[in-house]
């Protein structure tokens, strides 16, 4: 009744105006009243604030602490890699299989290209096959692997150093699956290993750290730049004809030998030959020293590009 006469007289409006505005008034001092009792202060409520490590040891610390993330991580990876498919995890071995009996077909038939000492051409070529394919698909995962993980990046803090270091244990469970075939190959040419054998993990450390680098270094710019999406397929590619995977380091000229010692995989490759076929097989060793040392740089160089563009991940992806 008070609305409806407040519509026919002006004086009614403005009353009626005024109590809304006094009962607003009274509700939002009620308010700040209950808010600022001594039993609703927050001051002694202990914070707790989650921050990165300003030191390099208090972030290797966080790297261990968060270790059950990177085994969530990499796990999730192996999980989903080949779901759906018809045949699953043996993709692991068909692939780096028909790379290798078309390079030997190819190079070996065709080109009719020298192997080394008395190894059949097929183990010549699988032999370098392995650590290659672990570095292509090490730096691929890698290099997408912190847009592929953007929204769990946005949102909680954790040593982003997990996430690409997930990507190449998974690709290289595929690697320790594709060395099955090396051993069956061996088998079936009767190709006994000599002692040489023993020393294949150090040039399986040293293809993970290039393959870790490499991939550092694109995973980081192709945070800020999202071209490098389309331009590690083109490197991946372009990467496979200029490494020794289809042919002998020894067919290089001798005065290029150092030259061409510049790709980081040729040392890793050579590597892997000279432990697996022995025999007559020599390292060239100033080209391997000088591939060593350069996979040295990469690895060390794209952890700290890393580590200086971690801080800007959130707030560009």
């Amino acid at each position: 009744m008070l609305i409806f006469a407040a519509e026919r007289s002006p004086f009614l409006t403005n009353w009626v105006n005024w109590q809304q505005w006094c009962a607003k008034g009274i509700y939002l001092l009620f308010v700040i009243t209950v808010r600022n009792r001594p039993d609703h202060q927050t001051d002694d409520v202990p914070e707790l604030v989650i921050e990165a490590g300003h030191t390099e040891a208090l972030y290797f610390q966080d790297l261990w602490r968060y270790r059950e993330l990177f085994y969530f991580l990499a796990w999730r990876d192996i999980l989903v890699r080949y779901k759906q498919t018809a045949i699953g995890i043996a993709w692991a071995l068909i692939r780096p299989f028909l790379t290798m009996v078309v390079f030997t077909i190819v190079f070996g038939r065709l080109a009719n290209l020298p192997t080394e000492g008395d190894a059949p051409y097929a183990i010549l070529v699988f032999a370098a096959m392995l650590p290659w394919q672990f570095f292509a698909s090490a730096l691929t995962e890698c290099s997408n692997s912190l847009i592929d993980n953007a929204n769990l990046i946005s949102k909680v803090y954790f040593p982003r150093l997990v996430i690409p270091t997930s990507a190449v244990i998974v690709s290289f469970v595929d690697f320790l699956i594709s060395g099955a075939i090396l051993l069956g190959l061996m088998a079936w040419y009767n190709a006994v290993p000599s002692w040489r054998f023993v020393t294949l993990p150090c040039f399986i450390a040293i293809a993970f750290a290039a393959a870790m680098g490499a991939g550092l270094w694109l995973a980081a710019l192709n945070v800020q730049y999202r071209d490098f999406r389309y331009i590690v397929p083109f490197l991946v590619q372009f990467g496979l004809y200029i490494s020794p995977v289809g042919f002998s380091s020894n067919i290089v000229p001798e005065s290029w030998r150092l030259i061409y010692s510049i790709n980081p995989m040729v040392c890793v490759i050579d590597g892997f030959r000279w432990a697996i076929i022995g025999g007559d097989t020599q390292l060239y060793w100033p080209g391997f020293l000088l591939s060593l040392a350069l996979v040295g740089v990469l690895l060390v160089t794209g952890i700290l590009y890393f580590r200086q563009m971690e801080r800007t991940f959130a707030d560009i992806i």
